[in-house]
């Protein structure tokens, strides 16, 4: 009888953890979930900023196209295309405002301190975004490598996390702006 109880125990002590480790695997997939969305909100704004800026007029006309190009790009890239679309806006934002001198001319012009402003704010906010997600993205995959989970298929039918890898170093001449 003494044996019984304490094999009952040990059950319902390996079925708490487990469900207790479900848990928490289900709160990361949560966690990945809301910093993606996050991530794409910031993506989505940095694109959209920059397109605006690229159609003010307030740009040379080359730099306009490219920007106006590379912006319009990753908003309209298909998801498998996604990071390499962000990392060539990045690229050219940085070819665009490589000069503390463009955005000087740039933040002259009517409306060019708020849109540099607002440029400035985006392109800080992406980086650390993109880092919010890979941290969830991580945690989920130490815990997902683990035997119990993989054995006792604890992730269920959620799909393997994967990070966004992409070039998101800002322009330094945006990068220094308070």
């Amino acid at each position: 009888m003494t044996t019984l109880i304490v094999i009952a125990v040990a059950l319902v002590a390996a079925a708490l953890y487990l469900s207790w480790t479900a848990g928490r695997l289900d709160r990361l997939h949560t966690r990945i979930d809301a910093s993606r969305a996050a991530l794409d909100a910031q993506l989505l704004r940095r694109a959209s900023v920059a397109q605006e800026l690229a159609t003010s007029g307030v740009l040379d006309p080359a730099a306009s196209i490219v920007l106006y190009e590379a912006a319009h790009a990753a908003r309209q890239a298909e998801e498998e295309q996604r990071e390499v679309a962000e990392s060539e806006l990045s690229q050219a934002l940085r070819v665009v405002f490589a000069e503390p001198e463009q955005v000087a001319e740039v933040r002259t012009a009517p409306g060019g301190e708020a849109a540099t402003g607002e440029l400035a704010q985006a392109v800080r906010r992406v980086p650390m975004a993109r880092r919010f997600h890979n941290d969830a993205v991580g945690a989920a995959r130490a815990l997902r490598r683990h035997r119990k989970v993989r054995w006792f298929r604890l992730a269920g039918h959620a799909p393997f996390p994967l990070a966004f890898e992409m070039d998101d170093e800002p322009p330094a001449a945006l990068a220094d702006r308070p």
